[in-house]
């Protein structure tokens, strides 16, 4: 049985439905929400929720493993997000570095490339100190991009980017009659890899937060009320199924 066959047979959709195997997206974003509903839901506070957050992801990388997305970019932490309580930031940092900790050797031996996106300058340094480690452990690896959007916040991104380029257009480094969307996109965190295909929101909200607005332009978008901790692999193959019913015209007839 190959590899498109077990799908089929692990959600059983109808054959009518069968995934193309030449229409997957390159890059999958996921805005990962619902962790503290999860654990409401469940008597159980909000660190449960979080650290089986963790343990979907993993299944979601695998996933992504299986079908041979090139990139994957999970929302995990926003520049808004420092204004939770300081027990829950806390965690969640801790969280980043116990998680690195527990499965960076398996996500370098699968070929992950793992690297984070955001405003690095307030990141705790424990936290910075172990996703450097990771960036430098597994920077040759190939097989899939993964990038982690902490501490990230679109608005500030495009701001940033807009004031490296006034300083690069006032040195002369660049000629304004040049500027384009591409040349612009090479001033962004993601300005080496291509905008997503597919964006994910977990949860049942139906916005984007602040995550990827310059990139999502043309992103087809997918929203399902599963809570994130409960999202797993035959929910990323449903949404990769709709993906695939859709008609990418790009501003064409």
């Amino acid at each position: 049985m190959n590899l498109f066959s077990s799908i089929f047979s692990s959600i059983r959709i109808p054959p009518t439905r069968k995934l193309k195997a030449g229409n997957i997206p390159l890059h999958i974003a996921i805005i990962m929400d619902g962790n503290g509903r999860w654990a409401q839901k469940r008597g159980l506070p909000r660190s449960a929720g979080h650290r089986e957050g963790v343990k979907a992801l993993r299944v979601v990388l695998r996933t992504c493993l299986e079908l041979k997305v090139r990139y994957l970019t999970v929302y995990s932490f926003s520049s808004e997000n420092w204004k939770r309580p300081t027990g829950e930031v806390n965690f969640l940092m801790d969280l980043f570095v116990e998680s690195l900790s527990r499965y960076l050797g398996e996500m370098n031996k699968n070929g992950v490339r793992l690297r984070i996106i955001g405003d690095r300058d307030t990141i705790p340094g424990p936290t910075l100190k172990a996703f450097n480690n990771a960036e430098k452990i597994t920077e040759k690896n190939e097989r899939i991009f993964f990038n982690i959007a902490l501490n990230y916040g679109s608005r500030q991104e495009i701001l940033k980017s807009a004031k490296k380029l006034a300083g690069d257009l006032k040195d002369g480094n660049i000629n304004p009659d040049d500027l384009d969307e591409k040349k612009f996109s090479n001033y962004l965190l993601t300005g080496d890899f291509p905008d997503p295909d597919l964006l994910i929101r977990t949860s049942g909200e139906r916005r984007v937060s602040n995550f990827l607005l310059w990139q999502i332009a043309y992103t087809e978008l997918y929203f399902t009320g599963t809570l994130w901790p409960d999202f797993g692999r035959n929910d990323l193959l449903k949404a990769v199924f709709d993906y695939q019913k859709r008609n990418r015209r790009f501003g064409k007839l």
